[in-house]
């Protein structure tokens, strides 16, 4: 990545007038998707109605796809603005999940109308564009951290074992992920399908992760933690497998 780039082909902002006009662009483009449509939306217009040049506007986004990126990130921060401080004062496990994920569809529902749009171009997996991509670290870390928060905050953390509790955000992470899949395809009014699977499911996952911490389950979670490490978490940011152990009897040379 070029010096001066954010992922995604991001120009990174040198002043205060620089982040100004980024974020203009970016918030003409959410607008204009949501009136035109995001397949009928141009670069051109985008910048015409921003006020800038067509240069100015591919400076900042490399090309219409790469605002899906921005989207991603101004969607991770205004996400976990608004889940911590609903979250504040609430100790229970249960509560504080589903407290994040109903933040999320709040912060989303003005955007459903194109979600449809921006998930053709996400989920090609070879994709820079998508969730799981190198090149959407940044958002997915904000989102991992504030499901860190989640658990850190509640009365369930310190009663976990220490290693399922270092995996768990990046698992919730992987739980909203599910959460906004649902969510893209759900047509019911407000996307109410979408938040009364969010009430049903949380108090299961809840229920799921508090029982891991008797000993007669403990053989079962560190299985589990094995396998979420080996074959789960890899698979975020392509991260390689592991090294297979080498065979019984011979040793390293």
């Amino acid at each position: 990545m070029a010096a001066g780039e954010l992922p995604g082909g991001r120009a990174r902002p040198k002043t205060g007038k620089s982040e100004q006009t980024r974020a203009a662009i970016l918030g003409t483009a959410m607008r204009l998707f949501q009136e035109r449509g995001y397949d009928r939306t141009t670069m051109r217009a985008i910048a015409q109605e921003a006020g800038v040049s067509v240069g100015n506007a591919y400076y900042y986004f490399e090309s219409k796809e790469f605002l899906i990126q921005g989207f991603y990130d101004l969607m991770t921060q205004d996400h976990a603005r608004d889940a911590t401080a609903r979250m504040e004062g609430m100790r229970d496990f249960a509560e504080r999940l589903e407290t994040a994920l109903a933040s999320w569809l709040d912060c989303a529902a003005e955007y459903h109308g194109f979600a449809a749009q921006f998930f053709r171009t996400a989920a090609d997996p070879d994709s820079s564009l998508s969730p799981f991509s190198n090149e959407s670290h940044p958002a997915r870390a904000t989102a991992v951290a504030l499901f860190a928060d989640v658990l850190g905050g509640s009365d369930l953390a310190p009663k976990l074992d220490a290693e399922l509790a270092e995996l768990l955000p990046d698992l919730l992470w992987l739980h909203l992920m599910a959460v906004v899949l649902y969510w893209v395809f759900d047509r019911t009014e407000d996307t109410a399908r979408t938040r009364e699977f969010v009430r049903r499911s949380t108090p299961l996952v809840a229920r799921v992760i508090a029982v891991s911490r008797y000993r007669a389950f403990r053989p079962l979670v560190r299985d589990a933690t094995s396998l979420i490490q080996d074959f789960i978490l890899p698979a975020i940011g392509r991260t390689p497998l592991p090294a297979p152990p080498a065979p019984a009897g011979k040793g390293r040379r």
